[in-house]
């Protein structure tokens, strides 16, 4: 299994701290997808808007229909999701 160097949350400092105290505030905790981000927090936080903007904003699908591409998605890569 290959081995990417992250950030642990409670090692952050900086943007980067700002970053994964937004994801807790959001989802409780913040995500692996995140972490494997935290080495340019400045691509993580356009990562976030990246999301924040496709299943918040507005749009001709429901947010659950959103939600449901996503699982369908994630499934048939073999992802959690």
């Amino acid at each position: 299994m290959p081995y990417i160097r992250t950030v642990p949350p409670d090692e952050a400092t900086g943007p980067l701290k700002q970053e994964y105290d937004m994801a807790v505030r959001r989802a409780g905790h913040v995500a692996h997808i995140l972490q494997l981000q935290s080495l340019n927090p400045a691509v993580l936080h356009a990562g976030v808007r990246l999301y924040v903007a496709l299943m918040h904003g507005p749009c001709a699908l429901t947010r659950a229909q959103r939600e449901l591409i996503a699982t369908v998605v994630s499934s048939a890569n073999d992802c959690f999701y």
